[in-house]
């Protein structure tokens, strides 16, 4: 046996056993739909059931609708097409039942032959690692190669952790962007109302409401826009997005129609939107191009660390 038989064949079975849970897996994400599936159909023919039962119970004993068909002289004709109704909806209760039992059973195995399994890719990591260790000590020519592929693994995956955290910050901001647009939106809406229809005191009343929801939406996504701004210079990117200041006196006006017209405050309400849309757009793009950075960095990764097994397995 080789110096590295008995690690080999370690690692070969724990492969082996890693695929397999990998399959069990995926084995148990289609059980658990098909039995969601089968629920919402159970339910669905057990109330379709209810009501044939029901249908037939009414004939049986008499009520209205006996009284209806007796005078149609159709009433034992009837009866038996509600009782042939009620059994054959009665039998697919049964079916899908059953079929729900045997999907619950399949689970049961399934999450039996996953606990028995254990956690081969764990196993299988520890195990690569002990043999880079010793390719790496023994001064095989392999061992300088992993050592650089680690040095190069790690990196990426630092590069990429960066990445993804400036991803996410960029997501929960142009979130928070999209509030302060909403509910601009709205307060143009109101403002519009306002001027084609003289809304008067309650037209500003509710423009004032929706302005005030957009100035407490807007310190909001401007501490979004900040944290995602420390997250881009992580990754070498330097940016200070910053809202449009709020005239607060805007804020306030809304009810002195006697001091600015709602002409000047619909066109201020207009212009403060496109501006915070010209940041939600740039929030949008920037997030595009770190979600394809975070890619590219996922392919790298993905291709050293199967360059490692390789060369580990040679």
């Amino acid at each position: 046996m080789t110096l590295f038989g008995a690690v080999d064949d370690e690692i070969r079975d724990a492969r082996e056993r890693a695929r397999r849970r990998d399959q069990l897996t995926r084995q148990r994400a289609t059980l658990l739909t098909q039995i969601e599936e089968v629920r919402g159909v159970l339910t669905d023919l057990e109330r379709q059931l209810a009501k044939e039962d029901r249908d037939v119970a009414k004939l049986e004993q008499g009520g209205f609708a006996a009284f209806l068909a007796g005078l149609t002289g159709g009433k034992e004709e009837r009866l038996v097409r509600e009782r042939a109704e009620a059994a054959a909806a009665r039998q697919r209760v049964t079916g899908q039942r059953t079929r729900l039992e045997w999907l619950t059973g399949d689970l049961r195995t399934t999450d039996q032959a996953l606990a028995e399994i254990g956690n081969p890719h764990h196993e299988l990591e520890v195990l690569l690692a002990r043999k880079e260790r010793m390719l790496v000590e023994s001064g095989d020519p392999r061992g300088r190669e992993l050592a650089d592929i680690a040095a190069r693994l790690s990196n990426v995956s630092a590069d990429l952790r960066e990445h993804q955290e400036a991803q996410q910050a960029g997501a929960a901001a142009g979130q928070a962007v999209g509030y302060v647009l909403r509910h601009l939106g709205s307060a143009r809406g109101a403002s519009t109302w306002d001027m084609f229809s003289n809304g008067g005191g309650f037209a500003d009343m509710v423009e004032h409401g929706h302005l005030r929801q957009a100035d407490e939406a807007a310190w909001h996504a401007q501490g979004a826009l900040d944290r995602f701004s420390r997250e881009l210079a992580d990754i070498g990117v330097s940016a200070a997005p910053q809202l449009p200041k709020v005239d607060t006196r805007w804020f306030a006006d809304v009810f002195f129609d006697n001091i600015i017209t709602d002409a000047i405050k619909h066109q201020r309400i207009a212009r403060t939107g496109e501006a915070v849309r010209e940041v939600a757009e740039w929030v949008g793009a920037m997030v595009d191009q770190i979600s394809g950075r975070c890619g590219e960095l996922t392919r790298q990764q993905e291709s050293l660390a199967r360059r490692r097994e390789e060369v580990l397995a040679s």
